[in-house]
């Protein structure tokens, strides 16, 4: 009786972690990300090498999130499983002063790495929501987001180690 029950207690367990698991992004070797993905990619930044790829279940879809470099710049999309590009990152060297003067405002001692900007993509269209701005403070990697007006600046929520 006590094997049956064991058995139930790791049974259960193993269900939990099979469900939690199925939550969490993916890492996918560049060469395994599908092809109508690529295809997307290459569309758009044509000669872009994808340096870090995980799928993942966004609102029950699945979704690729996907890093690359093009030209010496960083770039990131969020692309679904039918190839559709729904958001793009774009590194910038020489972001707006607003920006850069918000970010020192809030952390003055702060040393900007990278400025990225977000934009939503419908179609072609791509519409700038606001900058990513990533910096080391006191010794430790900060994200923020800052309006494209640099009319404020929030701290992104912390995601898991997996994502970073």
């Amino acid at each position: 009786m006590k094997k049956i029950a064991k058995l139930a207690s790791a049974g259960v367990v193993g269900l939990c972690f099979a469900v939690f698991a199925a939550d969490e992004p993916q890492k996918l070797a560049p060469k395994d990300v599908p092809a109508k993905i690529m295809q997307t990619v290459q569309a758009r930044l044509p000669g872009a090498q994808v340096s870090s790829a995980e799928k993942e279940t966004e609102d029950g879809k699945i979704v690729y999130d996907l890093e690359m470099t093009q030209n010496g710049l960083k770039y990131e999309m969020d692309i679904k499983d039918d190839g559709t590009l729904f958001e793009i990152e774009k590194e910038v060297k020489a972001p707006k002063p607003a920006v850069t003067k918000a970010v020192m405002q809030k952390f003055p001692d702060a040393k900007i790495s990278i400025v990225m900007e977000v934009n939503k993509v419908e179609g072609k269209k791509e519409t700038a929501q606001h900058y990513e701005v990533t910096f080391t403070t006191g010794g430790k990697e900060k994200e923020v987001i800052v309006a494209l007006d640099g009319s404020s600046v929030k701290e992104e929520a912390a995601e898991s180690p997996e994502k970073k």
